[in-house]
């Protein structure tokens, strides 16, 4: 049993958390005269070793998972979502989400094709919510900061709130809340191509190149926010603010993630910091949630789809959801971490 541990904790510390190149880093940092234990040369060692283990572990992350989605383009994608109904269609939409590496602008072009398509709104919709939320990529890197146990819980819940959100939204039956546009472009049949192994790792190349040219801006600011937080604002007042004793930091959380745009990597250095000056996990998972599912550019490109109504219906499902799970989450975590 401890051989397995030793196993798993090489595995998690320093093939994912990388802490070898966080020592290597300090290590050059003190040669030219930085004290990494002062608040300068942390800040400097927290920056370089998070934006090269998430790059690092964002593109061989991206490369597998595009891989694997060459065998699900949109077309089969289609098909096989329209053999379901009901909540199982709701869970295997909200599982597509996570084979697929999108931020949620880049979810909703998928969402109109799914709807063009006939499929049930509530089946896109689940996809919609779990797609920016819950990916395997956002699972390892959760992995490598926060451990198995933490990453796993932000998969469930992520996959529950995808499920029961779009199952409601199913329920209120708000088809005619889709604007006109989008309903009377039908679909189209397209035959789904038989890739080679070289096409599939062509693709898989292409899609690891763009998605880390349109994140790595994020995870650059995420970064110096999170060096931010946790070297130079004191825990005091994180905690005064965002603490449990604070029975609105939930509340505050969601509500300050919402205006950020960014998704899961993005937001991991920030969540990184603020765990470590003992911020609640649920206020932590409900600031992760609401900055990848409810950013403001994507309720922006979605109002192009749906009227008002329904976009209000989505966005009063998805908060009350992360509010609900970010207490869940503060109440219970001591079982957790």
């Amino acid at each position: 049993m401890n051989t397995i541990k030793s196993i798993w904790d090489f595995f998690q510390y320093q093939i994912l958390g990388m802490r070898w190149l966080n020592e290597i880093i300090g290590d050059g940092l003190n040669s030219i005269g930085l004290d990494i234990t002062g608040r300068l040369g942390g800040s400097i060692q927290f920056f370089i070793y998070d934006i090269i283990k998430i790059l690092i572990l964002l593109s061989v992350l991206i490369f597998v998972i595009s891989y694997i989605q060459s065998y699900f383009p949109p077309e089969r994608t289609k098909q096989i979502l329209g053999k379901y109904r009901g909540i199982t269609a709701n869970a295997m939409g909200a599982l597509l989400g996570t084979v697929t590496p999108f931020c949620s602008c880049s979810s909703i072009p998928l969402f109109i094709g799914f709807t063009n398509a006939g499929l049930p709104l509530g089946v896109t919709f689940s996809f919609l919510i779990s797609s920016p939320l819950v990916d395997l990529g956002a699972f390892v890197l959760l992995m490598s900061i926060f451990g198995f146990k933490v990453s796993i819980a932000y998969v469930v819940v992520g996959l529950i709130l995808a499920i029961l959100g779009g199952s409601l939204i199913e329920r209120l039956r708000m088809e005619d809340e889709i604007e006109q546009y989008i309903k009377a472009a039908g679909s189209v049949d397209i035959e789904v191509p038989d890739l080679t192994r070289k096409d599939r790792i062509l693709y898989a190349k292409e899609q690891m190149q763009n998605t880390v040219k349109k994140v790595y801006l994020y995870v650059l600011i995420g970064v110096g926010i999170g060096a931010l937080i946790h070297n130079w604002i004191p825990a005091e007042v994180i905690q005064g603010i965002l603490g449990k004793e604070n029975p609105f930091s939930v509340l505050i959380a969601t509500v300050v993630g919402i205006p950020m745009y960014a998704d899961i990597f993005g937001t991991l250095p920030i969540a990184e910091a603020l765990f470590f000056k003992g911020i609640g996990l649920g206020t932590i998972l409900s600031f992760m949630m609401a900055v990848t599912a409810l950013s403001l550019p994507s309720i922006i490109m979605l109002r192009k789809a749906v009227k008002p109504k329904l976009l209000g219906v989505f966005v009063l499902v998805v908060s009350a959801g992360i509010l609900f799970i970010g207490y869940f989450f503060n109440a219970l975590s001591f079982l957790i971490v």
